[in-house]
Protein backbone atom coordinates (compact mmCIF):
# COMPACT_ATOMS: atom_id res chain seq x y z
CA UNK A 1 0.00 0.00 0.00
CA UNK A 2 1.33 3.46 -0.69
CA UNK A 3 1.38 5.84 2.06
CA UNK A 4 1.33 9.79 2.04
CA UNK A 5 2.51 12.00 5.55
CA UNK A 6 0.57 14.96 6.64
CA UNK A 7 -2.70 16.28 4.96
CA UNK A 8 -1.56 19.50 3.37
CA UNK A 9 -1.67 21.26 0.02
CA UNK A 10 1.32 19.22 -1.18
CA UNK A 11 -0.24 15.88 -0.58
CA UNK A 12 -3.97 16.41 -1.24
CA UNK A 13 -2.96 16.69 -4.41
CA UNK A 14 -1.34 13.19 -5.04
CA UNK A 15 -4.14 11.83 -2.81
CA UNK A 16 -6.69 12.65 -5.64
CA UNK A 17 -5.87 9.87 -7.56
CA UNK A 18 -6.92 7.68 -4.64
CA UNK A 19 -5.64 4.39 -3.30
CA UNK A 20 -3.60 6.25 -0.36
CA UNK A 21 -3.16 5.64 3.32
CA UNK A 22 -2.77 9.06 4.45
CA UNK A 23 -1.57 9.59 8.07
CA UNK A 24 -1.41 12.88 10.13
CA UNK A 25 -1.02 13.55 13.67
CA UNK A 26 -4.24 15.47 13.77
CA UNK A 27 -6.14 12.67 13.02
CA UNK A 28 -7.59 11.01 15.96
CA UNK A 29 -9.67 7.85 14.09
CA UNK A 30 -9.60 5.89 10.97
CA UNK A 31 -11.67 7.42 8.16
CA UNK A 32 -12.25 8.03 4.44
CA UNK A 33 -11.71 10.78 1.96
CA UNK A 34 -13.89 12.12 -1.04
CA UNK A 35 -11.31 9.93 -3.11
CA UNK A 36 -11.40 6.66 -1.19
CA UNK A 37 -8.19 7.11 0.68
CA UNK A 38 -8.07 5.83 4.10
CA UNK A 39 -7.17 8.72 6.76
CA UNK A 40 -5.07 7.50 9.98
CA UNK A 41 -3.57 8.70 12.99
CA UNK A 42 0.56 8.51 12.73
CA UNK A 43 0.80 5.69 15.40
CA UNK A 44 -0.89 3.39 12.46
CA UNK A 45 1.73 3.91 10.13
CA UNK A 46 3.53 0.80 9.39
CA UNK A 47 6.40 0.42 7.68
CA UNK A 48 6.31 -3.49 6.99
CA UNK A 49 3.33 -2.91 4.35
CA UNK A 50 4.08 0.67 2.84
CA UNK A 51 5.43 -0.13 -0.28
CA UNK A 52 5.87 3.60 -0.71
CA UNK A 53 5.85 6.98 0.89
CA UNK A 54 5.73 10.60 0.02
CA UNK A 55 5.83 13.18 2.70
CA UNK A 56 4.88 16.64 2.84
CA UNK A 57 7.77 18.64 3.01
CA UNK A 58 7.68 20.43 6.24
CA UNK A 59 7.24 17.25 8.36
CA UNK A 60 10.97 17.43 10.11
CA UNK A 61 13.47 14.56 10.11
CA UNK A 62 12.72 13.88 13.49
CA UNK A 63 8.85 13.01 13.01
CA UNK A 64 8.70 9.46 13.71
CA UNK A 65 7.28 9.16 10.67
CA UNK A 66 10.15 10.22 8.66
CA UNK A 67 11.65 7.86 11.63
CA UNK A 68 10.38 4.47 10.34
CA UNK A 69 9.78 4.97 6.40
CA UNK A 70 11.86 2.72 4.06
CA UNK A 71 10.60 3.88 0.82
CA UNK A 72 11.06 7.62 1.20
CA UNK A 73 10.52 10.30 -1.71
CA UNK A 74 9.50 14.18 -1.92
CA UNK A 75 6.67 14.75 -4.18
CA UNK A 76 9.31 16.15 -6.70
CA UNK A 77 10.23 12.41 -7.22
CA UNK A 78 6.56 11.16 -7.33
CA UNK A 79 6.50 13.39 -10.44
CA UNK A 80 9.75 13.14 -12.04
CA UNK A 81 10.66 13.19 -14.78
CA UNK A 82 8.29 16.05 -15.63
CA UNK A 83 8.70 19.74 -17.65
CA UNK A 84 11.27 21.92 -18.98
CA UNK A 85 11.82 22.75 -14.97
CA UNK A 86 13.46 26.24 -13.53
CA UNK A 87 13.99 25.64 -9.69
CA UNK A 88 14.09 28.63 -7.23
CA UNK A 89 15.97 28.16 -4.53
CA UNK A 90 18.48 30.55 -1.22
CA UNK A 91 17.18 31.66 1.90
CA UNK A 92 15.57 35.00 0.90
CA UNK A 93 13.87 35.97 -2.34
CA UNK A 94 13.05 33.20 -3.54
CA UNK A 95 9.09 34.27 -4.06
CA UNK A 96 9.92 37.50 -5.56
CA UNK A 97 12.74 35.83 -7.97
CA UNK A 98 10.01 32.65 -8.96
CA UNK A 99 7.22 35.59 -9.88
CA UNK A 100 9.62 37.86 -11.97
CA UNK A 101 10.41 34.74 -13.77
CA UNK A 102 7.47 33.61 -14.36
CA UNK A 103 5.79 37.25 -15.69
CA UNK A 104 8.64 37.20 -18.16
CA UNK A 105 8.88 33.18 -19.19
CA UNK A 106 5.73 32.54 -22.08
CA UNK A 107 4.22 29.68 -21.32
CA UNK A 108 5.07 28.86 -18.00
CA UNK A 109 3.47 27.75 -14.64
CA UNK A 110 4.28 28.45 -11.13
CA UNK A 111 4.96 25.08 -8.28
CA UNK A 112 6.09 24.31 -6.06
CA UNK A 113 6.73 26.38 -2.59
CA UNK A 114 3.81 29.08 -4.05
CA UNK A 115 1.42 28.43 -6.51
CA UNK A 116 0.06 25.08 -7.51
CA UNK A 117 1.01 21.51 -5.74
CA UNK A 118 2.70 19.48 -8.68
CA UNK A 119 -0.18 17.38 -8.82
CA UNK A 120 -2.32 20.28 -10.28
CA UNK A 121 0.26 21.19 -12.33
CA UNK A 122 -0.66 22.07 -16.26
CA UNK A 123 1.91 19.70 -18.02
CA UNK A 124 0.84 21.25 -21.45
CA UNK A 125 2.73 24.23 -20.81
CA UNK A 126 6.64 24.84 -21.81
CA UNK A 127 8.46 25.86 -18.62
CA UNK A 128 7.50 25.05 -14.44
CA UNK A 129 9.12 27.72 -12.20
CA UNK A 130 9.20 25.82 -9.25
CA UNK A 131 10.12 27.71 -5.69
CA UNK A 132 11.92 25.06 -4.40
CA UNK A 133 12.51 24.87 -0.27
CA UNK A 134 15.15 23.43 2.24
CA UNK A 135 12.49 21.22 3.34
CA UNK A 136 11.62 19.79 -0.46
CA UNK A 137 15.43 19.29 -1.27
CA UNK A 138 15.88 17.48 2.12
CA UNK A 139 13.87 14.69 0.86
CA UNK A 140 14.73 15.19 -2.91
CA UNK A 141 16.74 11.85 -4.22
CA UNK A 142 16.03 11.72 -7.57
CA UNK A 143 14.68 15.15 -9.54
CA UNK A 144 16.77 17.71 -11.03
CA UNK A 145 16.19 20.77 -12.60
CA UNK A 146 17.04 22.02 -16.32
CA UNK A 147 18.02 25.20 -14.71
CA UNK A 148 18.62 25.82 -10.97
CA UNK A 149 19.04 29.29 -9.60
CA UNK A 150 20.14 29.79 -6.27
CA UNK A 151 20.09 32.78 -3.81
CA UNK A 152 22.48 33.39 -1.16
CA UNK A 153 22.34 31.35 1.41
CA UNK A 154 22.22 32.67 4.94
CA UNK A 155 21.52 30.82 8.00
CA UNK A 156 17.78 29.83 8.13
CA UNK A 157 15.48 26.45 9.74
CA UNK A 158 18.39 25.74 11.77
CA UNK A 159 15.91 24.01 14.66
CA UNK A 160 14.45 22.08 11.24
CA UNK A 161 17.43 20.63 9.73
CA UNK A 162 19.50 20.27 13.01
CA UNK A 163 22.78 22.57 11.99
CA UNK A 164 23.22 25.47 9.75
CA UNK A 165 25.68 22.75 7.73
CA UNK A 166 22.37 20.42 7.20
CA UNK A 167 20.97 23.82 5.90
CA UNK A 168 23.02 24.21 3.32
CA UNK A 169 23.90 20.38 2.56
CA UNK A 170 20.20 20.12 1.57
CA UNK A 171 20.01 23.08 -0.47
CA UNK A 172 22.95 22.30 -2.88
CA UNK A 173 22.28 18.52 -2.85
CA UNK A 174 20.33 18.92 -5.86
CA UNK A 175 23.43 20.05 -7.71
CA UNK A 176 25.01 16.62 -7.62
CA UNK A 177 22.24 15.06 -9.66
CA UNK A 178 22.53 17.66 -12.29
CA UNK A 179 23.84 17.04 -15.55
CA UNK A 180 25.93 19.14 -18.58
CA UNK A 181 23.02 20.19 -20.39
CA UNK A 182 21.40 21.95 -17.14
CA UNK A 183 23.19 25.12 -15.83
CA UNK A 184 23.31 26.56 -12.50
CA UNK A 185 23.22 29.86 -11.40
CA UNK A 186 25.31 30.22 -7.76
CA UNK A 187 26.70 32.45 -5.56
CA UNK A 188 30.53 32.46 -6.04
CA UNK A 189 31.90 30.46 -2.81
CA UNK A 190 29.91 27.51 -4.26
CA UNK A 191 32.06 27.77 -7.82
CA UNK A 192 34.33 24.43 -6.78
CA UNK A 193 30.70 22.12 -5.38
CA UNK A 194 30.65 19.26 -7.49
CA UNK A 195 27.98 19.08 -10.29
CA UNK A 196 28.72 18.55 -13.69
CA UNK A 197 25.92 21.45 -14.52
CA UNK A 198 27.30 24.40 -16.38
CA UNK A 199 27.94 26.88 -13.86
CA UNK A 200 27.57 30.95 -13.81
CA UNK A 201 28.34 32.25 -10.17
CA UNK A 202 28.20 35.32 -8.54
CA UNK A 203 29.10 37.56 -5.49
CA UNK A 204 26.58 40.49 -6.41
CA UNK A 205 24.15 41.62 -9.00
CA UNK A 206 26.51 43.48 -10.44
CA UNK A 207 28.55 40.92 -11.37
CA UNK A 208 25.16 39.39 -13.13
CA UNK A 209 24.69 42.24 -15.18
CA UNK A 210 28.10 42.27 -16.53
CA UNK A 211 27.94 38.34 -17.44
CA UNK A 212 25.06 39.32 -19.14
CA UNK A 213 25.50 42.65 -20.47
CA UNK A 214 22.00 44.06 -19.00
CA UNK A 215 21.07 47.47 -19.74
CA UNK A 216 17.58 47.63 -17.99
CA UNK A 217 17.40 47.52 -14.60
CA UNK A 218 14.32 48.65 -12.97
CA UNK A 219 14.21 47.60 -9.08
CA UNK A 220 16.73 48.47 -6.27
CA UNK A 221 18.59 46.08 -3.59
CA UNK A 222 17.09 43.61 -2.08
CA UNK A 223 14.57 43.14 -4.91
CA UNK A 224 17.77 43.70 -7.44
CA UNK A 225 19.57 40.38 -7.14
CA UNK A 226 15.93 39.47 -7.35
CA UNK A 227 14.92 40.85 -10.99
CA UNK A 228 18.42 40.06 -12.25
CA UNK A 229 18.53 36.75 -11.90
CA UNK A 230 14.76 36.27 -13.58
CA UNK A 231 16.13 37.94 -16.43
CA UNK A 232 19.87 35.83 -16.30
CA UNK A 233 16.80 32.92 -16.96
CA UNK A 234 15.10 34.57 -19.45
CA UNK A 235 18.37 35.38 -21.62
CA UNK A 236 19.83 32.01 -21.09
CA UNK A 237 16.50 30.51 -22.76
CA UNK A 238 15.80 33.36 -25.62
CA UNK A 239 19.09 34.86 -25.55
CA UNK A 240 17.87 38.34 -25.64
CA UNK A 241 17.00 40.68 -22.78
CA UNK A 242 13.47 41.69 -21.70
CA UNK A 243 12.77 44.25 -18.92
CA UNK A 244 10.29 43.94 -15.52
CA UNK A 245 8.84 47.27 -16.31
CA UNK A 246 5.09 46.79 -14.44
CA UNK A 247 6.13 44.20 -12.15
CA UNK A 248 4.62 45.12 -8.88
CA UNK A 249 6.51 43.34 -5.56
CA UNK A 250 3.73 41.64 -3.27
CA UNK A 251 2.85 43.07 -0.02
CA UNK A 252 4.77 42.36 3.66
CA UNK A 253 8.07 43.55 1.75
CA UNK A 254 9.74 46.29 2.97
CA UNK A 255 5.79 47.94 1.81
CA UNK A 256 6.02 51.59 2.52
CA UNK A 257 2.89 53.74 4.33
CA UNK A 258 2.24 56.29 5.70
CA UNK A 259 -0.23 56.90 9.10
CA UNK A 260 -2.61 59.48 9.90
CA UNK A 261 0.22 61.56 11.08
CA UNK A 262 2.36 61.18 7.96
CA UNK A 263 5.16 58.89 9.66
CA UNK A 264 6.73 56.53 7.53
CA UNK A 265 5.81 52.55 8.52
CA UNK A 266 7.64 49.52 6.48
CA UNK A 267 5.42 45.90 6.64
CA UNK A 268 8.29 43.98 5.70
CA UNK A 269 6.84 40.89 7.94
CA UNK A 270 8.31 38.72 5.00
CA UNK A 271 11.49 38.63 7.16
CA UNK A 272 11.00 35.62 8.43
CA UNK A 273 14.75 35.43 8.92
CA UNK A 274 18.01 37.15 10.00
CA UNK A 275 18.86 37.93 6.68
CA UNK A 276 15.77 39.42 5.53
CA UNK A 277 16.07 41.93 8.57
CA UNK A 278 19.54 43.25 7.74
CA UNK A 279 18.53 43.47 4.01
CA UNK A 280 15.38 45.71 5.24
CA UNK A 281 17.67 47.88 7.74
CA UNK A 282 20.57 48.70 5.19
CA UNK A 283 18.09 50.68 3.12
CA UNK A 284 17.23 53.12 6.42
CA UNK A 285 20.87 52.81 7.73
CA UNK A 286 21.02 56.62 8.02
CA UNK A 287 17.26 56.83 9.86
CA UNK A 288 16.61 56.44 13.40
CA UNK A 289 14.96 53.41 13.51
CA UNK A 290 11.98 51.59 15.54
CA UNK A 291 12.09 48.08 15.01
CA UNK A 292 10.01 45.61 15.86
CA UNK A 293 11.38 42.21 16.56
CA UNK A 294 10.52 38.67 17.59
CA UNK A 295 8.04 35.62 17.40
CA UNK A 296 9.29 32.01 16.59
CA UNK A 297 13.30 32.71 16.40
CA UNK A 298 14.16 29.07 14.62
CA UNK A 299 17.05 28.42 16.70
CA UNK A 300 18.82 31.18 14.56
CA UNK A 301 22.10 33.10 15.90
CA UNK A 302 21.39 36.02 16.98
CA UNK A 303 24.25 37.77 17.11
CA UNK A 304 25.23 37.82 13.29
CA UNK A 305 21.70 40.45 13.55
CA UNK A 306 23.14 42.10 16.73
CA UNK A 307 26.25 42.52 15.42
CA UNK A 308 25.11 45.07 12.76
CA UNK A 309 22.10 46.50 15.09
CA UNK A 310 24.73 48.10 17.54
CA UNK A 311 26.26 50.47 14.51
CA UNK A 312 22.71 51.52 14.25
CA UNK A 313 20.31 54.44 15.47
CA UNK A 314 18.00 51.83 16.37
CA UNK A 315 15.16 51.67 19.25
CA UNK A 316 13.82 47.98 19.78
CA UNK A 317 10.18 46.63 20.45
CA UNK A 318 10.23 42.87 20.62
CA UNK A 319 7.15 40.98 20.72
CA UNK A 320 6.41 36.78 20.81
CA UNK A 321 7.88 33.97 22.23
CA UNK A 322 11.65 33.94 22.18
CA UNK A 323 11.07 37.92 23.20
CA UNK A 324 13.89 36.79 26.03
CA UNK A 325 16.23 35.78 23.50
CA UNK A 326 16.45 38.74 21.74
CA UNK A 327 16.08 40.89 25.13
CA UNK A 328 19.32 38.89 26.25
CA UNK A 329 21.34 40.14 23.22
CA UNK A 330 19.80 43.69 23.43
CA UNK A 331 21.33 43.92 27.32
CA UNK A 332 24.34 41.95 25.64
CA UNK A 333 24.80 45.07 23.32
CA UNK A 334 22.84 47.54 25.34
CA UNK A 335 20.79 48.75 22.62
CA UNK A 336 17.76 50.48 24.02
CA UNK A 337 14.17 48.11 24.12
CA UNK A 338 10.88 47.85 25.04
CA UNK A 339 9.12 44.55 25.78
CA UNK A 340 6.13 44.62 23.91
CA UNK A 341 5.29 41.12 24.05
CA UNK A 342 2.42 41.77 20.97
CA UNK A 343 2.39 43.38 17.90
CA UNK A 344 -0.54 45.56 18.81
CA UNK A 345 0.88 46.81 22.00
CA UNK A 346 4.67 47.91 19.96
CA UNK A 347 2.66 49.83 17.61
CA UNK A 348 1.08 51.54 20.70
CA UNK A 349 4.65 51.77 22.17
CA UNK A 350 6.45 53.12 19.10
CA UNK A 351 3.59 55.75 18.92
CA UNK A 352 4.29 57.20 21.90
CA UNK A 353 8.16 58.15 21.09
CA UNK A 354 7.71 58.14 17.11
CA UNK A 355 9.05 61.70 16.18
CA UNK A 356 11.27 60.87 12.93
CA UNK A 357 12.75 58.06 10.69
CA UNK A 358 11.29 55.15 10.38
CA UNK A 359 9.12 52.49 11.99
CA UNK A 360 9.88 49.01 10.83
CA UNK A 361 8.74 45.44 11.27
CA UNK A 362 11.22 43.18 9.85
CA UNK A 363 10.93 40.11 12.73
CA UNK A 364 13.86 37.95 11.52
CA UNK A 365 11.02 35.46 13.21
CA UNK A 366 8.48 32.81 11.82
CA UNK A 367 5.03 33.95 12.85
CA UNK A 368 3.36 31.61 13.28
CA UNK A 369 3.42 31.78 17.40
CA UNK A 370 0.62 34.84 17.56
CA UNK A 371 -0.26 34.77 13.81
CA UNK A 372 -1.33 32.25 11.32
CA UNK A 373 1.01 33.13 8.44
CA UNK A 374 3.59 36.11 8.10
CA UNK A 375 0.71 37.78 5.68
CA UNK A 376 -2.12 37.59 8.19
CA UNK A 377 0.80 39.56 10.89
CA UNK A 378 1.80 41.92 7.96
CA UNK A 379 -2.37 42.63 7.58
CA UNK A 380 -2.60 43.22 11.30
CA UNK A 381 0.32 45.25 11.56
CA UNK A 382 -1.41 47.90 8.77
CA UNK A 383 -4.51 47.73 10.83
CA UNK A 384 -3.18 48.45 14.01
CA UNK A 385 -1.46 51.39 12.72
CA UNK A 386 -4.33 52.15 11.24
CA UNK A 387 -6.20 53.05 14.21
CA UNK A 388 -3.26 55.50 15.24
CA UNK A 389 -5.29 59.12 15.88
Amino acid sequence: MKSLFGYSNTTKGIASSGDWNIYDDKFTQISKDEYGNTLMPSEHFDAQTSSLEVTTPGIPPSNPLILRARNLISEYDYFYPFNFSIWVTGTNGKTTTTQMISYLLPNCEVGGNIGRPLAKMNRNVKFWVLETSSFTLHYTKRAKPNILVMLPITPDHISWHGSFENYQNDKLSVLERMTERDIAILPRQFHSYRTQAYKITYENSDDLIKYFDFRDIVFEEPFRLDEVLAKAVYKILFLEEKSLEGFSIDPHKIEQFRDKKNRLWIDDSKATNIDATLNAIRRFKTSKIYLILGGDSKGQDLKILFDELKNYNVELFLIGKDLPIFEKYAKEYNIKYHKSHTLEQAIKDIDKVFDKGVALLSPASASLDQFKSYKHRGEKFKEFVGRIQ
